[in-house]
């Protein structure tokens, strides 16, 4: 299988656009044409995993945390990252990373937490807004019904739960073209009127070529007029942190506790208890932190995460409780996340999930 097969299927799942403005997801190390036959699961890329993955026979390895986030100007091995990238070139061996692409997604890093606290009714806790654009085209009567679904198919038109949504006008077009033209319908030189569809529906703008081509692929015009807009709505199904519901509320302490066990957590940092009843349960995996405001305005009674600071905890206020589990122990099923959607989609893909611990942070007990 090429490397490419992979990166492709991944970033249709969590397309590189949704990552932040400071993040490198996507393939870091190795050439997309370039034969694999198995692969490495794993949370960071360390020496050790790079070990792992030669001991193994793995040509790839695919992490949650980039390996490269700044530029690399000099290939030196003076630190851990270009010894990690010097010894993937000379082993062959190809780095992958989803990062905050894969956070921001339905069945990504936050579905995983949620799955695993029991949580119903997930939505995103902070949508994305600036993520998609409006089409608006128009096709001859016959013709509307092939053109919509070819759109359709190239992936506009989905709002939530729904998908082939759109809104059509009929109305009348004008057209004439010169002595150099093949129109459809008409004759080169004379002006021509037809009773047209005005199609509207909205698309991610990651999938606009994609969108675009379908579209002219399947319209009878020589030349297609359309007008593309960039919307400010907020795509509900893309963005940070997750908020969902317990099947029944418990005691708070009692869902600290349990979250404590599941997640293995050392130690649980938390903002002083309310004592009070939880039920609805606000997570982001990793340095969730930007979601403070968001989870009480959610009416949060808890929100999990990481990475929390001292003068952050005053931010509850006696309105939620803060609980901060740990970074890696936050993001550590993000491992079953890559295993599940690859083996679900390439089941004869031989996958190996890392057994090298890569927490940086250890604790005195």
């Amino acid at each position: 299988m090429k490397l490419k097969e992979i990166t492709t299927y991944l970033e249709s799942v969590a397309p590189l656009a949704y990552q932040e403005s400071y993040d490198n997801a996507g393939l870091l190390v190795g050439n997309p044409e370039q034969e694999i036959s198995q692969a490495l699961i794993t949370l960071d890329v360390t020496e050790a995993i790079l070990d792992e993955a030669i001991a193994s026979g793995s040509e790839l390895i695919i992490a949650h945390h980039p390996l490269i986030f700044g530029g690399l100007k000099k290939l030196t091995g003076k630190n851990e990252v270009e010894r990690c990238v010097i010894k993937a070139i000379q082993h062959n061996i190809a780095i992958y990373a989803s990062h905050t692409n894969l956070d921001s997604v339905h069945g990504g890093v936050n579905s995983k937490i949620c799955e695993k606290l029991g949580l119903e009714n997930c939505q995103v806790l902070s949508p994305a807004s600036g993520q998609l654009k409006k089409l608006v085209t128009f096709i001859p009567f016959e013709q509307a019904a092939q053109v919509q679904q070819a759109v359709f198919k190239a992936g506009a038109g989905h709002i939530g739960n729904y998908d082939s949504c759109a809104y059509t006008i009929p109305g009348k077009g004008s057209f004439r073209g010169n002595q150099n033209t093949t129109p459809f319908t008409g004759k080169p030189g004379e002006i021509h009127y037809e009773n047209e569809l005005r199609f509207e529906t909205i698309f991610p703008k990651h999938l606009q070529n994609k969108v675009i081509e379908a579209l002219t692929e399947a319209h009878p015009y020589e030349e297609v007029a359309y007008d593309i807009y960039p919307l400010d709505n907020v795509h509900p199904q893309v963005g940070i942190g997750m908020i969902g519901e317990l099947p029944k509320a418990m005691d708070e302490k009692r869902f600290l506790r349990l979250t404590k066990k599941i997640f293995d957590v050392r130690v649980v940092k938390h903002s002083p208890l309310r004592n009070q009843k939880v039920k609805k349960i606000a997570v982001c995996g990793g340095s969730g932190s930007f979601l403070i405001a968001q989870a009480i305005g959610a009416q949060a009674d808890i929100f999990v995460s990481a990475d929390l600071k001292y003068h952050q905890f005053f931010e509850a206020e006696g309105k939620i409780v803060l609980a901060d589990i740990g970074h890696f122990e936050s993001e550590q099923f993000t491992k079953e996340v890559f295993y599940e959607l690859l083996t679900k989609k390439f089941p004869k893909f031989a996958l190996r999930l890392s057994e090298v611990n890569t927490n940086p942070v250890n604790y005195l007990v």
